[in-house]
């Protein structure tokens, strides 16, 4: 397998999007961080606080902001071309150094922030992060390969319900099916392993001695977070889908549910 970003061994970014100081999430940041940074070089994405800009728009196209066509297939050649914004340049330049990605958010309207979703649309571009056929077995490189594979990542998640309600029988419904398009629908995508969602459940109504539980437990995880195994996503390169990249029929037959795509439930 060709890694088309080789990360550097040793280096983290750690990418943020909560917009308030002194806040239950910037605890976790700052205590998170420091923790990282015992093992790694870490740097450090606060979207808000850099102003990001998540709207993905013609100033990302490049000399091609005139030409007709496929907005994502015009961003990757404006990466070829070396024309994306230099605030999306640094971002990758960020992401391809990193061996480790934390990706820290709060839980809105059951998903990430705006400013993070827009972050995935401007800085992991066609070219980049995607968009090579594996020349073996001319299939993309993508579900477990990719622009980005040789990397994990950990998604870092605080919630104001607990347990039940956004657990397997919630009526709310299971946090890892809500987070499905982003660990693998983003990050398995482009090649990211991803690890257990670190989540912090009733977050809104932590008291302080339940605020330095979590900032504690996050620490601890982070602590070993190097030897952590990933989730074992299928790769779409093994040939258990089909040509349509449904899975195959005699793989689970009868389940839709979203636990067929981990291996080792056959």
């Amino acid at each position: 397998m060709t890694i088309a970003h080789p990360p550097t061994p040793g280096t983290a970014l750690w990418v943020y999007a909560h917009p308030r100081r002194d806040s239950f999430n910037d605890r976790l940041l700052q205590a998170g961080t420091k923790a990282l940074s015992q093992r790694y070089e870490v740097a450090v994405s606060d979207l808000y606080a850099q102003g990001f800009d998540p709207v993905l728009s013609e100033r990302d196209l490049g000399d091609l902001s005139e030409r007709p066509g496929n907005i994502a297939e015009l961003a990757g050649e404006a990466y070829s071309r070396g024309q994306l914004p230099a605030d999306v340049r640094e971002e990758q330049a960020k992401l391809a150094a990193a061996e480790l990605l934390v990706l820290q958010f709060p839980l809105w309207w059951y998903g990430p922030p705006a400013i993070l979703k827009g972050w995935f649309d401007r800085v992991l571009t066609s070219g980049f992060a995607y968009g090579d056929l594996d020349p073996e077995l001319g299939v993309p490189r993508r579900y477990g390969d990719g622009g980005l594979a040789g990397r994990k990542a950990l998604v870092v998640v605080t919630a104001g319900e607990d347990e039940r309600s956004i657990g397997p029988r919630g009526i709310s419904g299971d946090l890892d099916s809500l987070l499905f398009p982003l660990t693998h629908g983003v990050l398995w995508f482009v090649g990211i392993d991803v690890l257990a969602t670190h989540v912090v459940h009733d977050a809104d109504s932590l008291g302080p001695e339940g605020v330095e539980q979590q900032v504690e437990r996050l620490v601890t995880r982070v602590g070993g977070i190097a030897d952590e195994p990933a989730w074992p996503f299928r790769r779409l390169r093994d040939g258990d889908y089909a040509t349509t990249r449904a899975l195959r029929e005699d793989l689970l037959p009868g389940r839709t549910d979203l636990g067929i795509h981990l291996t080792g439930r056959d």
